[in-house]
């Protein structure tokens, strides 16, 4: 499913180039989750948070996360644009892949740790390549032209842009942490429970 939509975002590109840059990254991270699959199964759901968030990406990545047409699905949809009726000013796509980011992510991280301090660690590393992140930005930022760092990056003239993107993906990481602690105890209980009854002497 994943190669299907990655495949129809590369039809007849509006920004050929820029999506070749963003997908670099998509191609490392391929690679290291199938490194990580050789030597580590993870859980289906892991995948499957994992192939969530690249199709985001991916979607993003076609239109260089700033020019995203949800408006134009929306109006589509339901006969009015999701910025219309919110007041955004911008295209909020970029916002909702890094806050993506933090509750894929955070599980996933979650799922190689093990401790009380887990669920924080796993948190903290989400925080940590988000920082890694922005400053790759930055250093593209550096190196290209400014019209063409810009069109990367996709600040949209604002200034606190990195801030809000890392706090949104350590939003999502917090609340996709505390979701799968809160599923894992369900589970154990109902385990428990299940388990003790199937102890019970019939009769």
């Amino acid at each position: 499913m994943f190669g299907g939509l990655l495949a129809v975002t590369w039809w007849r590109p509006p920004f050929p180039a820029e999506q070749a840059m963003h997908h670099s990254l998509t191609v490392a991270g391929l690679v290291v989750l199938i490194l990580v699959h050789r030597r580590r199964r993870l859980p289906f759901s892991s995948y499957a948070l994992i192939l969530i968030f690249l199709g985001l990406h991916s979607v993003a990545a076609r239109w260089m996360y700033s020019f995203v047409p949800y408006d134009d699905w929306t109006r589509a949809l339901f006969g009015t644009s999701l910025s219309e009726a919110a007041g955004w000013e911008r295209n909020h796509f970029d916002r909702l892949v890094h806050l993506a980011y933090g509750l894929c992510f955070g599980p996933v991280v979650l799922g190689f740790l093990r401790g009380r301090w887990a669920p924080l660690i796993a948190v903290e590393v989400v925080l940590s390549t988000s920082a890694l992140y922005e400053l790759f930005e930055w250093g593209i930022a550096l190196t290209l032209a400014p019209a063409d760092a810009e069109a990367y990056n996709g600040q949209q003239g604002d200034m606190w842009d990195a801030h809000k993107d890392m706090a949104l993906a350590t939003a999502g990481a917090v609340l996709g942490v505390l979701v799968t602690r809160w599923w894992q105890r369900r589970a154990d209980l109902a385990s428990v429970c299940s388990d003790e009854a199937s102890s019970k002497p019939a009769g």
